[in-house]
């Protein structure tokens, strides 16, 4: 038995047992990540660079891939190196480090997700408000709201769990630090229902935002479909999906990662499932946002052919 304050580091889940496969995980999650770099960074390199990009919907879009590239390189580079080198160690405050990183950025993108909402709302159903309503000052201090909150959300949850004594060993049953996971290692005590009601708090926040964003697109969808042009339906429907998927896959994965039955939970499906909510949108997103957003692409295409140009 050891309690916290004599645990010096933790034991991540490893994704194999055997020598190859660890090195084939290695190979597929550095190629994940590189893409998840590579589109992120375009997208973030093509608004800053293009001034045509300097609106509030591009805005936001440059804070949503700032975050998840800190989502991403929170969690799989640790996994990386642990494949490679045959390891399962995290330290005590890398793990704490881990924790408070992961939360804040996954919580401020959940935010910036609902403001994202809200600009979709002005831009389809108050036109006419949508440059008084969503200034440069507007735009910025919605923005720094959603990282605020994120790190005030990180700093409760990591402070609340880290405080709490750990007396069930050390390993846990994820690829990285988990806060449900470092709770099954707490001995009876108050702090562990200090975190739990922080959680519920936290629930309640995310469900306020979740009927913010359905509210919003029940709005959007009725005004859309009084627009009397079918090609003006198809245009505002198409500024709105790319935000609707990204926040689609956002909330089921990470749904259905906590929310699962315990009858089909096991430490494999545990794994798969953390892999979704916590790598796979962070890699997918610029795809999302930049298949079918012709001014997108012709901003990156212009990032692309500079630094070819400036290389030779």
């Amino acid at each position: 038995m050891s309690n916290s304050s004599s645990i010096t580091q933790f034991l991540l889940l490893a994704f194999a047992d055997t020598r190859e496969l660890q090195l084939l995980h290695f190979g597929l999650f550095l190629g994940i990540y590189l893409t998840a770099l590579l589109g992120n960074g375009l997208i973030i390199a093509a608004i800053a660079c293009d001034h045509h990009l300097h609106t509030p919907m591009y805005f936001f879009l440059l804070n949503l891939s700032l975050l998840d590239l800190g989502c991403i390189s929170t969690t799989l580079p640790k996994a990386m190196a642990n494949s490679l080198w045959d390891t399962r160690a995290i330290s005590y405050l890398g793990c704490a480090a881990q924790v408070f990183l992961f939360v804040l950025f996954i919580s401020a993108e959940y935010f910036l997700l609902t403001v994202m909402a809200y600009d979709r709302y002005i831009a389809i159903c108050k036109p006419l408000h949508y440059g008084t309503l969503l200034g440069s000052r507007a735009c910025v201090h919605m923005a720094a709201a959603a990282w605020g909150s994120g790190i005030l959300t990180a700093l409760l949850h990591t402070a609340n769990t880290f405080s709490i004594a750990l007396c069930q060993g050390n390993a846990l049953d994820q690829f990285f630090c988990e806060i449900p996971q470092i709770l099954k290692l707490a001995c009876s005590d108050p702090d562990y229902l200090r975190e739990v009601a922080v959680i519920v708090v936290s629930v309640f926040v995310d469900l306020w935002c979740f009927v913010f964003i359905v509210l919003s697109y029940v709005q959007i969808f009725r005004a859309v479909l009084r627009i009397s042009s079918e090609q003006g339906r198809l245009k505002a429907f198409s500024t709105c999906l790319p935000h609707l998927a990204v926040v689609s896959l956002f909330l089921s994965t990470a749904i259905f990662a906590y929310l699962k039955p315990p009858s089909i939970s096991s430490p494999s499906l545990n794994l798969l499932v953390a892999v979704l909510y916590s790598v796979l949108p962070p890699a997918v997103n610029p795809l999302i946002y930049s298949v079918r957003n012709q001014e997108l692409k012709d901003a990156i295409r212009k990032v692309i052919s500079q630094t070819h140009f400036k290389q030779r």
